[in-house]
Formats: structure tokens, sequence, C-alpha cells
């Protein structure tokens, strides 16, 4: 298996938070634009957020795979965007990530307060294959999809 290269960021390595979570069970089509909603926020920001969607009082707009998503009334105009939708396991996954990476720069003394999201990304990840055995000795494929979430924040 191949090693994990994170991206190149202009920042002092030692200023950093990073985080990886790999073979995530979620929807790659979810956590690109929750990836894309929370880049560039401030880490309690994004937290909160991301706590509101969960709780279903603000919804998370969709940029990218959008079809079918309705038009909620609860996304703010700072969006520009109409339609959104509630995606629980996406954000769950990335508030784990988040947490991890404000660990990890606090465990090298950056003040958490002033934490940026520095880059955050999905990437597809492993194909799990399974057959579903049916009638008359036919089987039917069964694939879940995975994804991998990076998270890098830093003092900005």
């Amino acid at each position: 298996m191949g090693s994990w290269i994170y991206p190149n960021i202009p920042l002092d390595d030692n200023r950093v938070g990073k985080a990886v979570i790999k073979n995530a069970q979620v929807s790659i089509k979810d956590l690109y634009n929750v990836c894309k909603a929370i880049r560039g926020m401030n880490v309690k920001e994004a937290q909160e957020f991301l706590q509101r969607v969960q709780e279903r009082k603000e919804s998370l707009p969709y940029w990218r795979y959008s079809h079918g998503a309705s038009h909620k009334s609860n996304i703010s105009k700072k969006w520009k965007v109409k339609s959104g939708r509630y995606p629980d396991k996406a954000v769950r996954y990335v508030l784990k990530a988040l947490g991890n990476a404000m660990a990890n720069a606090q465990g090298k003394g950056l003040d958490e307060d002033k934490l940026k999201i520095v880059h955050i990304a999905a990437h597809k990840g492993l194909l799990i294959k399974r057959f579903l055995p049916r009638a008359f000795g036919r089987a039917t494929k069964k694939y879940n999809r995975t994804s991998h979430i990076e998270v890098i924040v830093g003092e900005v």
C-alpha cells in the first residue's frame, strides 16, 4: 500500500495541525460539498456551522451533485446557492477530522482561537466489492465506496 502525501502548503510545518481519515464509508459527493462549504473558515466557526447542519437548523449548500436536492429556505444568503441538504454522516466524519487536526495543532502549542482551515479535501478511497447471491445461481454486485478526508489547519 502506498504512503500518504500531504499537499504542499507554504506554511511552516511547526505552525500547522494535520489529520487524515482514510477509507471512511461516506459518499464522496456529500464530502465534496461539506469540504467546499467550510474551506477557509475559522475552525470554531466551521464546527459551529456543522453542528447546526447536524441539528437541521441550517442546511448545507450543494454546488455540485445537487440534482434532486430541494430548495431549502434556511440557507443563508451568503452562499448564493438555492439547493441544500443535511448530509449527517459526512458532517460527522468531517467534524472528527477537524477535531483531530485541532488537537494536533494544540499539541504543537498553537492557539485554538486563531486556527483557520488552510486545506481540506475529499478523495475517492477503496472500492469494497462484494456479491449478493440471487435466485437461479445468479449474483448481483454490491459495491461499497469509501472516501479519504484530509485536513490542514494553521495559525494565520
